[in-house]
């Protein structure tokens, strides 16, 4: 059973590699609009989108989505949406998916999935997706993100690196095969959070782990925090960062449109 949940959106109009991105035409729509219809597309009871510009709230009141414009001076998408739990007083066990404004090929059944994976765990303040690597190449690339979890499924780490690191398997350069074990894993950037926690979170400094990785997540398990890694039930489409990356995103969202892969 999906527990009550709600999305919040993080939109920021800056981007050093595609400005104003959240307004970058996609497959006929801004960028934003498929974001927000992948959230409505899941469970969730309300999504509101956290912006830091006046455009964008434009864009969401034509959308008909309900939206926050935040303080412009937020270091990230969380610190966004902990001002709208604040502003909207929600309550401490209140669930909520951080689906983040470069998501347009997210399955709605990840957003879903990731919030269940959260309400079945009270001991657990934070939870996020998982997949498994089966390139070489892909696990190498620092641009994607690795984890690696103990026997509970319990993050311990997260990196650009390579991690694990295969010490025999990793010596042989010329090969382009991935040991079967221990497992590789691929972080998917897709959260839920108890709202307790993320004010916690946002409380926290950061940690030199963090910084050095440029990965905020590292700020919770720096502190002894733990967040809970489970394994995809389905595939992720591409995320934009790049104009590369609109064409992959318009050759997803074109596909799903066919009935060639299934966002759910």
């Amino acid at each position: 059973m999906i527990p009550e949940f709600k999305v919040v959106i993080p939109a920021r109009f800056g981007s050093s590699r595609l400005p104003g991105k959240p307004l970058v035409p996609l497959a006929g729509q801004p960028l934003l609009a498929h974001v927000v219809a992948r959230a409505r597309q899941s469970q969730a009871r309300e999504v509101i989108v956290a912006t830091d510009d006046q455009r964008i709230m434009v864009l969401c009141d034509q959308l008909k989505v309900a939206a926050e414009l935040t303080d412009p001076g937020h270091r990230s998408g969380t610190d966004r949406i902990a001002e709208v739990c604040t502003r909207r007083a929600w309550g401490d066990e209140t669930l909520i998916v951080n689906l983040q404004g470069d998501e347009p090929c997210m399955p709605p059944v990840l957003i879903d999935q990731v919030a269940e994976e959260l309400a079945l765990r009270p001991e657990i303040g934070m939870a996020t997706l998982a997949y498994p690597f089966t390139e070489r190449a892909a696990l190498f690339d620092p641009n994607l993100v690795k984890v690696v979890t103990d026997v509970q499924g319990r993050a311990l780490y997260f990196s650009r690196a390579p991690i694990p690191w295969h010490r025999e398997c990793f010596a042989e350069a010329t090969s382009s095969a991935l040991p079967p074990e221990p497992g590789f894993w691929r972080h998917l950037g897709l959260y839920a959070y108890r709202v307790s926690f993320l004010r916690r979170l946002v409380a926290l400094p950061p940690s030199p782990l963090e910084l050095a990785e440029s990965l905020e997540q590292l700020r919770v398990l720096w502190h002894g925090l733990a967040i809970q890694v489970s394994e995809a039930r389905v595939l992720p489409g591409p995320g934009v960062d790049t104009p590369e990356d609109l064409e992959r995103a318009e050759s997803w969202l074109a596909e799903v449109k066919s009935g060639q892969v299934h966002a759910r």
